[in-house]
């Protein structure tokens, strides 16, 4: 393949995986931009009512607010797959091949 290719090495895939889903909550966060539009998405995804609230009325930094309780319950990892995102480390693993099931021999 060249100079470059795909790394045998998994340590920095899964922290890159989570690193990346926080940056799309952050953005989702900063995309819905009143309090009254976050509280309101926050409760449609599940995000219970006293979290959603001291989380939409909260006046900490779209960074911190990524990783709080309320925006992992309402944005959880199975609703943003839903909404198109690939995970890194599924995608390093079926290139690496770890996802094939094994064949089974028929023995005589």
């Amino acid at each position: 393949m060249g100079y470059f290719g795909i790394s045998k090495l998994h340590g920095p895939i899964p922290e890159l995986d989570s690193w990346l889903r926080r940056r799309i909550r952050m953005c989702y966060w900063q995309q819905w931009r009143r309090p009254r539009t976050r509280i309101g998405n926050l409760l449609k995804l599940g995000t219970p009512r006293q979290h959603a609230f001291s989380n939409g009325l909260s006046r900490k930094g779209y960074w911190r607010l990524s990783r709080t309780l309320a925006t992992h319950t309402g944005m959880s990892n199975e609703w943003l797959a839903q909404q198109g995102l690939l995970s890194i480390r599924d995608l390093w693993m079926k290139v690496q091949g770890y996802d094939k099931k094994p064949v089974k021999s028929s023995s005589s």
